[in-house]
């Protein structure tokens, strides 16, 4: 009985070594650091969610009669905002649906902010103008944690398909994440006519 006992301690001792060196751990590591790195891009997107109500309400006060527009982007946020991703559960399917909503919510801001070329007023606003600065100011924040996001996909991905971690992240049912990738048609430089 004593005998079995020590065989176990010691069985149970190599187990616990072998697991520490085995890349489980750096498995976890970079698996938190993917989901540290979406839960930036979700709070990015989400300062972005909460200047819309502003913009909206400053354009809505010297543009009344654009409501089809203002409404647009109300619908865009709530769409945009109704999407969520669990970041230990993050798909390559899961992440278009995110994107179309988020982009979705691009278009629909860009119609809005094309709205102050119709109205002097509302152009000359500082009350608009410090929006759209802090608008675009987000927007390059979304950019940057997207990326970040990106390198960090890329790190844990890469580390789980080096051998030997192949081995223990099948066993132990890690799997690739997805990447963030640019918007269909892209990479065709736009047409621009006078």
């Amino acid at each position: 009985m004593v005998m079995k006992n020590i065989k176990t301690l010691i069985l149970c001792a190599l187990t616990t070594i072998m697991l520490s060196s085995c890349g489980y751990n750096t498995m976890v590591e970079k698996q938190e650091g993917v989901e540290a790195a979406w839960a930036q891009v979700e709070n990015v997107y989400q300062r972005r969610a909460d200047l819309i109500p502003n913009l909206v309400a400053t354009v809505k006060g010297y543009a009344a009669h654009e409501s089809e527009t203002l409404t647009a982007v109300v619908e865009a946020r709530a769409k945009a905002t109704g999407v969520t991703i669990d970041a230990s559960n993050i798909n390559e399917a899961s992440l278009q649906k995110f994107q179309q909503a988020q982009d979705g919510l691009s278009s629909a801001l860009s119609r809005l902010l094309m709205v102050q070329e119709n109205y002097p007023d509302l152009k000359a606003s500082e009350q608009f103008r410090d929006l759209q600065v802090q608008l675009e100011g987000t927007e390059n924040r979304i950019t940057v944690e997207r990326q970040k996001f990106n390198d960090a996909a890329r790190d844990y991905n890469t580390y789980i398909r080096k051998f030997p971690n192949n081995l223990i992240a099948g066993f132990f049912s890690f799997t690739s994440k997805p990447y963030f990738t640019a918007k269909a048609g892209a990479e065709e430089a736009p047409t621009v006519q006078f």
